[in-house]
């Protein structure tokens, strides 16, 4: 049985506007019921989608049962206009317009809320971030107007000061974390948050060529001994793949993802410890990521 507990099931692991033009003007219910039958046949029994702005996570969310599966979708991921995310959400200029997000998100049936609080790794600059994470105030209000409105929060978080910016302010899930420093790991386990790394979204670029592999190693190095030492200092680190980004396919990211983990802590903990660590942080996303917290 495996947790995918960050995936995109618009995106096809190949090419991201053709993913986009395959569920354009619709959501191709083909293609989704093809992945969910692989997931159910691969024995993923939970899933949390990242959301995206076609319809697709929705239209999976209702086709899941049919397969087995607990789906969980934002619908739509949310974005301050002007920063990284409009390619799975959308965006808003004022708190105000943020807060009316939330609540479409939540007519629309969402199970939770995701903002985007960061850039993501600039693998042509060496793994720098594309831009710097809105600030700390705006990161606070995000995730209270969220929680207040009953949802819980997944938040697209890259960098050590955003990464304790939405731990402090009580967020749900870190996503990616990549650039987190010594410090971040305390005050995520202190705030229970849980972490979903997405690792493979770093490692299986080694090799294809698209960017220099020197980089990407040495990227891998450095998150990887982050999880290594969240994992000795036992901060809550859930299984997910970001399935459907270029170089994670479907189902086979989250096997990717199980097995590179646990290679990484495989000194620290047997295998069967290790599926207790993991479960036990995908249990408490599946516990959190759900309508009506409050």
């Amino acid at each position: 049985m495996y947790y995918e507990c960050h995936m995109h099931m618009f995106m096809n692991g190949r090419n991201y506007r053709e993913a986009v033009a395959q569920h354009k003007p619709a959501a191709d219910e083909d293609d989704i019921r093809r992945k969910l039958a692989a997931y159910a046949e691969q024995g993923v029994t939970y899933v949390r989608d990242g959301g995206d702005v076609l319809g697709v996570s929705a239209l999976a969310a209702v086709l899941a049962p049919e397969y087995g599966i607990t789906y969980r979708t934002p619908i739509f991921a949310i974005h301050k206009k002007g920063h990284y995310g409009g390619i799975v959400g959308r965006g808003f200029e004022t708190m105000e317009e943020y807060h009316q997000l939330v609540r479409e998100a939540g007519a629309l049936g969402a199970d939770f809320i995701k903002i985007m609080v960061s850039g993501i790794m600039d693998f042509e600059r060496g793994g720098a971030l594309t831009e710097d994470s809105l600030d700390r105030e705006e990161i606070r209000e995000m995730i209270q107007i969220a929680h207040e409105e009953g949802f819980a929060v997944m938040a697209h978080t890259n960098g050590a000061e955003a990464v304790q910016a939405a731990a402090d302010a009580g967020v749900d899930s870190i996503e990616h974390g990549n650039f987190m420093d010594a410090s971040s790991l305390p005050v995520l386990k202190e705030s229970h948050t849980v972490w979903v790394p997405t690792f493979v979204t770093i490692a299986n670029l080694i090799g294809s060529g698209r960017y220099h592999d020197a980089s990407l190693l040495r990227l891998k190095r450095q998150q990887g001994e982050r999880i290594r030492e969240g994992f000795a200092c036992g901060v809550m680190i859930a299984p997910g793949s970001d399935a459907g980004a270029y170089r994670v396919p479907h189902v086979q990211g989250i096997k990717d993802e199980y097995r590179e983990l646990y290679e990484l802590c495989r000194d620290q903990m047997t295998e069967r410890e290790y599926l207790a660590r993991i479960e036990d942080a995908a249990k408490e996303i599946e516990k959190r990521f759900q309508r009506n917290r409050k």
